[in-house]
């Protein structure tokens, strides 16, 4: 790497690096049994044996609700060139995750956040629990070290009720490893790829007595495939645990991450399709850039006090510095703290078989906004300054009772309340305070036979309070008077798995009103955000895993078809009627087939088709093109400790654009919105771990 890296995150990655030195003596070192690699995503209450025990733990607790979840392990994507949700959550059926840039995605989950053009709103995103939103509720992917999960919860929609979260997408979970639960107790890895792309990381895992450690270091630098956006990042991520007894231990976890990452923006869509390496002329010329440095510390707990009961929770803060010169030089200082606690029962009610949740998600935190003229990337005159604070809090439970030895009944509820204080220190006439409370109930029923098949039902409220970037909107004094977006789910589906056959298959419903859309003023600007009347979202998401029954060729041979169906439109609208609301196509469907032989080697095809052509505005006179993209990748153990990977990515080199942000009306909006994929790519990765 060519530059100096801040104190904190140098001083961490200096810590994960240390590590292996000091836990390499025989009297720590403890053996573990490697576990099996399993690419399943689909959730089935019936254990997989070959999943690795801590992630069929989490399969087995997300079974246990009555609606739309997965689990994404480690072992899915550890031989692949990994670096956003687009490489981890692909598979994952109802989820959109499209990469614009770096770790920058699109992360939509059954529409949530729809016309966000950057950033990320309508989903719970956070690591153990911790969010990675400001207080807000409002994210970025930069801080996300998909690298450093041991696997990845998916709660779809209404199903994230366990974080106390209301929000239509529902939320994503990444879990940390642990000294016990690591894939490998040393892992050194080294990454290269097309434009340059060069990536380095080591892991340690060590368990003695009651004390365990993890500790995850990572640099990496890469020229972009696209002009003017070149890279490059260090994180750091350790997790220290000491144990009191069986299910009783304090763990104390802290991440750092400083990345530097240049902004190419985005093209009209001949410029996508036919000069797809270009940067945006007003990219360049702003030197448009996000500059994160970042550090999280959470001290958390997992404490059981009986068979019945266990108690979860944490006290945790984390302080952001970013530096983001875009259409003005973006400068912010922010900081965010808070605790959770969740217990979790069972036992009988009335002689019949019961477990709950209850518990609490408090956030608070505070931002110094400034903004300054854009002069080639550096500040000139200020233009604003201001401090936003916010507060959310949530009160939640959820229980099941089993009506019979199948059959379960479930109830539970989210109190939540949310506070926006704005103080403009240019002009004070523009500060502003507001705050949001709602109540969102939840009821479902979850059915079980003795084989594991389950067929569940549910419907759920979702409030989504606005955001600043929703509030503060120049140059409208105060707040603007955007309203919470609120919604009713019902929810259908099925999910198991017989013989060679796995599948997941969920149909919902979801009836909006006031959903927050936003639509792209210009290509350099922060989109507008409005509250539109009545919506409606509804789709399939369908997930099926089958495994040939005899070898093939000498091998396992599964293959995984994942198709997502989203139907979603204004319902009436003075303005747009009935037309589709843009951006997520209507069919979505990708395929990978993996053939497994002897010495690790493997060979996995797959193919991405974009089935039908998504509206680029909401007046829906401007479709994006459809396409079919291919790639494939490979790998062996070259010996017992050492495996060698290689991924190709779209193949056949085709031009395409699989992410854009909204505008009104095509004849009318500047349609310099689209963002092209890379071109063909290839990446090869040496991985040593014993």
């Amino acid at each position: 790497m060519s530059r100096i890296f801040p104190a904190a995150p140098r001083a961490l990655l200096m810590a994960a690096c240390a590590v292996p030195a000091l836990l390499s003596t025989p009297a720590l070192a403890e053996t573990n049994d490697t576990p099996t690699a399993v690419d399943s995503i689909i959730v089935t209450a019936r254990r997989n044996p070959e999943d690795p025990a801590v992630t069929a733990e989490a399969r087995a607790r997300l079974s246990r609700t009555p609606g739309a979840v997965a689990v994404v392990s480690a072992e899915s994507h550890s031989d692949r060139f990994t670096q956003s949700f687009a490489d981890t959550l692909r598979n994952v059926a109802g989820v959109t995750a499209q990469r614009r840039y770096g770790e920058e995605s699109r992360l939509s989950i059954r529409g949530s956040g729809i016309g966000q053009g950057f950033h990320q709103r309508g989903v719970l995103l956070a690591q153990n629990g911790v969010p990675f939103a400001d207080a807000d509720g409002f994210s970025d992917f930069q801080g996300v070290d998909s690298q450093s999960s041991r696997y990845i919860e998916v709660y779809k929609g209404g199903n994230a009720l366990r974080f106390g979260g209301a929000q239509l997408g529902g939320a994503v979970n990444l879990v940390t490893p642990t000294g016990r639960t690591a894939v490998h107790q040393n892992l050194y890895q080294l990454e290269a790829g097309t434009a340059d792309t060069y990536r380095v990381r080591a892991e340690i895992a060590r368990a003695a007595d009651r004390w365990d450690v993890y500790a995850a270091a990572t640099a990496m630098q890469s020229d972009g495939w696209r002009d003017h956006q070149n890279g490059e990042q260090l994180r750091g991520t350790l997790n220290l645990g000491y144990q009191f007894g069986e299910d009783r231990e304090v763990r104390l976890i802290g991440q750092a991450a400083d990345i530097k990452q240049k902004i190419a923006g985005s093209l009209t869509l001949d410029q996508a399709l036919n000069t797809p390496r270009r940067a945006s002329a007003s990219a360049v010329a702003g030197d448009n850039a996000r500059d994160v440095s970042l550090q999280r510390l959470a001290l958390q707990t997992r404490w059981r006090f009986d068979d019945a009961l266990l108690f979860e929770g944490a006290i945790w803060g984390w302080q952001k510095d970013l530096y983001h010169p875009i259409f003005q030089v973006v400068d912010q200082d922010s900081q965010t703290w808070g605790l959770y606690g969740r217990f979790d029962w069972n036992g009988m009610v009335a002689g019949k078989r019961a477990d709950a949740f209850w518990g609490l998600n408090w956030r608070d935190g505070e931002m110094d906004a400034l903004r300054f003229v854009n002069l080639t990337g550096r500040r000139g005159t200020k233009t604003a300054e201001g401090l936003q604070a916010a507060s959310s809090s949530d009160l939640f439970a959820e229980g099941r009772l089993f009506v019979t030895d199948e059959l379960a009944v479930v109830g539970g509820a989210t109190y939540g309340r949310a506070t926006r204080d704005y103080r403009d220190h240019l002009n004070p006439a523009n500060n502003a305070k507001t705050d949001f409370d709602w109540i969102a109930p939840r009821i479902g029923v979850l059915w079980e036979d003795a084989g594991g098949t389950q067929v569940f039902a549910n419907i759920t409220r979702s409030v989504e309070p606005p955001h600043f970037g929703a509030l503060v909107q120049a140059p409208y004094p105060q707040f603007v008077p955007v309203e919470p977006q609120k919604a009713w789910t019902a929810e259908i589906g099925t999910r198991g798995r017989r013989d060679n056959l796995a599948w997941d298959v969920a149909l919902y419903r979801a009836e909006l009103t006031g959903e927050m859309l936003n639509f792209t003023v210009s290509p350099d600007v922060p989109a507008a955000i409005f509250n539109a009347g009545d919506t409606i979202h509804q789709g399939l998401e369908a997930s099926l895993e089958w495994t040939a029954p005899e070898p093939v060729l000498g091998g396992r041979l599964t293959v995984r078809p994942v198709w997502t169906w989203s139907d979603f439109r204004f319902d009436g609208d003075p303005v747009w009627g009935d037309n589709r609301l843009p951006v997520i196509p209507e069919h979505q469907i990708r395929t990978e087939a993996t053939w497994r032989g002897p010495r690790g080697l493997f060979i996995r095809p797959s193919v991405e088709w974009r089935a039908s052509k998504p509206f680029v505005d909401y007046a829906n006179t401007m479709k994006a093109p459809a396409y079919v993209v291919w790639g494939l990748s490979g790998g062996v153990d070259v010996t017992d400790h050492v495996s060698l990977y290689i991924e190709g990515r779209n193949l056949t080199d085709k031009r395409y654009v699989p992410e854009m942000s909204a505008i009104t009306d095509a004849r009318i909006a500047s349609s310099a919105v689209f963002v092209p994929a890379d071109g063909r790519s290839v990446f090869v990765g040496l991985r040593l771990s014993y």
